[in-house]
């Protein structure tokens, strides 16, 4: 392209007054005229849409066929995450988009060991007795221990959802010597070999796993895909951690479960966000809930960003492009 390209950046607002993100809008200002917006409805982006030769936003508004037929001009679209109808319009068009939701996958990753160690651990528990002046001291050792409190080294551990976030998990878990099997009907069993992961059926990665991870994408076939069977059927003494979506497991049978005592919860996500108030999971004592915070953190947001950019320069430059959806990415796409 021989003179600077028009590109868009449609963000929430929040985004262009912090001051840790300046340099990455930085060096999208220095590749092309660059236009910011936070625009939330087609009708809103519509023109700015026909201006731009290209758009770096997170999913929404959705940029439909009719609207991307009015944007002669526009050839690249970078997104921090995209919805399966984005990401199909896109390919039929055949728009260049990418897309950087793996740039949260270290971090979700992280915290999904943190809320292992902890369950384990009981560490919650622990420091929140502090705050009352009621912690227990060890008295008569070894009668004093919590039965419920373990280590992670040696354990079974069951991941449902293989992709970005599940990978780096097994990959931190390496040095406790845990043994993983994983589901996920969208990958290879080369890519599970590579983890050191076993790929195994949904029903027996709840049944035989002492710890059980739910990260899979919420797209259209994963709707309760942790079903009230399954729920039941996970072991005394089980611990289920949650940082992909509350989409994923049946909400009502897992409170059911908690209701009986025998199993622990560690949830960053919820049907309903802010948490309601009255929820009965803000009353179970093996329900440890943190308020969607698995990715949120600058790290996240620079590597989402950075790999949008680095594949608009690759646009611009002609090469190829590391974080493009295809055809092939769609099916297992959240919806």
């Amino acid at each position: 392209m021989s003179q600077k390209p028009n590109i868009l950046i449609n963000l929430p607002p929040t985004y262009f007054t912090v001051p840790q993100l300046t340099a990455h809008f930085a060096r999208l200002y220095e590749m092309g005229n660059v236009k910011t917006t936070s625009y939330n409805t087609p009708e809103e982006i519509a023109e700015d849409a026909k201006w731009a030769d290209a758009i770096i936003m997170w999913a929404w508004p959705l940029l439909d066929d009719e609207l991307l037929a009015e944007c002669k001009n526009l050839k690249f679209l970078g997104q921090i995450d995209s919805g399966q109808n984005q990401a199909e319009i896109c390919v039929k068009r055949g728009l260049s988009l990418s897309n950087s939701r793996h740039g949260w996958s270290p971090s979700v990753a992280e915290m999904a060991l943190t809320l292992i160690l902890c369950g384990l651990r009981r560490v919650s528990d622990y420091h929140m007795k502090f705050r009352t002046n009621d912690e227990s001291w060890v008295n008569e050792f070894p009668l004093d221990i919590d039965p419920r409190e373990r280590q992670l080294s040696g354990r079974k551990v069951g991941i449902v959802g293989f992709g970005g976030i599940g990978q780096r998990l097994a990959e931190l878990m390496k040095p406790f010597n845990v043994q993983i099997s994983a589901y996920d009907p969208f990958l290879p069993d080369e890519v599970f070999r590579k983890f050191g992961a076993v790929n195994t059926e949904l029903e027996k990665v709840c049944l035989e796993n002492e710890i059980i991870v739910l990260c899979a994408s919420p797209n259209a076939s994963s709707h309760h895909l942790v079903n009230r069977e399954m729920v039941e059927s996970m072991q005394p003494g089980s611990l289920l951690v949650n940082v992909g979506r509350s989409w994923l497991i049946d909400m009502d049978a897992l409170t059911e479960r908690l209701h009986k005592g025998d199993m622990d919860a560690m949830l960053d996500v919820f049907e309903t966000e802010p948490l309601e108030a009255d929820s009965i999971l803000r009353t179970l004592p093996n329900a440890f809930l943190t308020s969607h915070r698995a990715g949120g953190i600058y790290e996240s947001l620079y590597r989402a960003l950075t790999m949008l950019t680095d594949d608009l320069q690759a646009h611009l430059e002609g090469k190829p492009l590391k974080y493009q959806i295809t055809a092939n990415h769609i099916k297992g796409m959240a919806g």
